[in-house]
């Protein structure tokens, strides 16, 4: 089973635990406004890559990945989940620590064969890094042009197959930056045992100027960049809805 591929990069040190040798697939449904890889949307793009091609470039720097591994990201890795299933197969018959980051977008609970799929897919991923876009569904439609109910519908997937799960959430100004939005999105998150870790991210404006190259509409042009010393304090808000959810539970 062959993947489409967009790149593939060595070293990489914000794409899970350690450093990892990340894989970025080719091919996307969603159109997240702030989305710096515009370029992996293109489900027909990318290179064909087989399975063992990839452990044996992971293997030429093994050395730099002792508490790393590999992780697939996108692009949107569940679009791809037949080449994902050989991948993590070789991965852990050579103990190698495998992460997907995903949007949870391709996650449909009504598809019994995808299902299948993943059932057996989740025992070979030690993590799954979600990004949530946003909580609120016709906000999060207006953000990514996807609606979120599986999305969220595949954290609760993720708590119940006890598969480590990190959350990963870009706080944009004026968009996902709300405080009581952000106690929701604690509050909902809060509830899964599974949960490892919270990334919250600041928006940036790097990829602008690579939407202008491609000829694509930016539709944040004009938003400012996050500005990073509040970052903490937003946070902050997202910890106080999981602490708050877990109250209750105990």
């Amino acid at each position: 089973m062959q993947g489409r591929i967009h790149s593939l990069e060595s070293f990489g040190t914000v794409d899970g635990p350690g450093v990892r040798f990340v894989v970025f697939v080719q091919g996307c449904p969603m159109r997240c406004a702030y989305c710096h890889n515009p370029d992996t949307w293109d489900m027909t793009g990318g290179t064909l890559m087989e399975p063992a091609y990839i452990i044996e470039q992971y293997e030429r720097n093994i050395g730099f990945y002792k508490d790393g591994g590999i992780t697939v990201t996108g692009g949107e890795p569940l679009m791809q989940v037949d080449f994902l299933l050989d991948l993590f197969t070789l991965a852990k018959q050579k103990n190698i620590h495998t992460c997907i980051d995903s949007s949870g977008i391709a996650f449909n609970p009504d598809n019994e064969a995808l299902m299948a799929k993943l059932d057996r897919l989740m025992e070979l991923t030690d993590l799954v890094m979600l990004d949530i876009k946003h909580i609120d569904p016709e906000k999060h439609k207006a953000l990514t042009a996807q609606p979120n109910t599986n999305i969220l519908k595949f954290a609760a997937y993720l708590n119940e197959k006890n598969v480590d799960m990190w959350i990963r959430h870009v706080i944009v100004p004026g968009i996902t930056d709300d405080d009581e939005y952000l106690f929701q999105l604690g509050y909902f998150i809060g509830q899964f045992h599974n949960l490892r870790a919270l990334d919250a991210l600041p928006y940036h404006t790097m990829g602008e100027s690579k939407y202008e190259k491609l000829g694509i509409e930016y539709k944040l042009k004009g938003v400012p960049a996050m500005d990073k010393s509040i970052l903490l304090e937003k946070k902050q808000k997202i910890l106080e809805g999981i602490k708050k959810r877990r109250s209750e539970m105990t």
